[in-house]
């Protein structure tokens, strides 16, 4: 059953991201970022966005801890759970608020980390080998869609300092992408999302 909620979670998760593509338009996929939905008309969504994706992973990390048989697997399932956290504290926290910085860096940075760990310890179990293919994939995509929405905020930034927009906690995006800004950070911030949501459904899956 809580294979199934996590799957369940996901897939909602993803779906409310999904409509607000449609519904807040104002807000370009190709820079601005997914948590700028929250300056838009639904909130609700994005809110609700951030809370199925932390539970989904706060239960996942209860399923992989009985999973796990070493100390640094056991970690490995900690950073799942922090990440779960750091998830549901961008409902709580939105864009504007103090802790929303907090909140990404609790979430964003332990779960490639934690999964690569989690990864390589159940692939030495026969139980698990037969799905090392999808394992293996969805975690390799964890850092790898992390290191490119890196990469592209260090391209926005740099662009923005050109310009000299002013940066930095509480200062809100601009409206339009200023000419000469290089702007694709969105588009990964997405992907890093489906990657991220996915993984806990290969893993779900497996489980189940």
């Amino acid at each position: 059953m809580l294979p199934n909620l996590v799957i369940l979670c996901s897939v909602l998760s993803l779906l409310c991201l999904l409509t607000l593509h449609f519904v807040s338009p104002e807000f370009k996929p190709s820079w601005r970022m997914i948590s700028e939905y929250a300056l838009g008309k639904y909130k609700w969504l994005i809110t609700a966005f951030f809370y199925l994706w932390g539970i989904a992973s706060i239960i996942l990390s209860t399923l992989l801890w009985s999973e796990v048989s070493s100390t640094w697997g056991k970690i490995g399932v900690i950073l799942v759970l922090i990440s779960g956290i750091g998830a549901f504290m961008g409902g709580l926290f939105d864009l504007k608020h103090k802790n929303h910085g907090l909140s990404f860096m609790l979430g964003t940075p332990t779960l490639p980390i934690g999964a690569l760990i989690i990864c390589y310890h159940l692939m030495s179990m026969d139980k698990w080998q037969n799905y090392e293919t999808p394992i293996l994939y969805s975690t390799h995509s964890l850092w790898i869609s992390f290191i490119l929405m890196a990469l592209s905020m260090v391209v926005l930034m740099s662009g923005y300092k050109k310009t000299g927009l002013p940066m930095g906690p509480g200062v809100e995006p601009p409206k339009a992408l200023p000419k000469g800004v290089i702007g694709v950070n969105g588009y990964f911030n997405r992907l890093l999302v489906l990657c991220y949501i996915l993984w806990l459904v290969v893993m779900a899956n497996v489980i189940n």
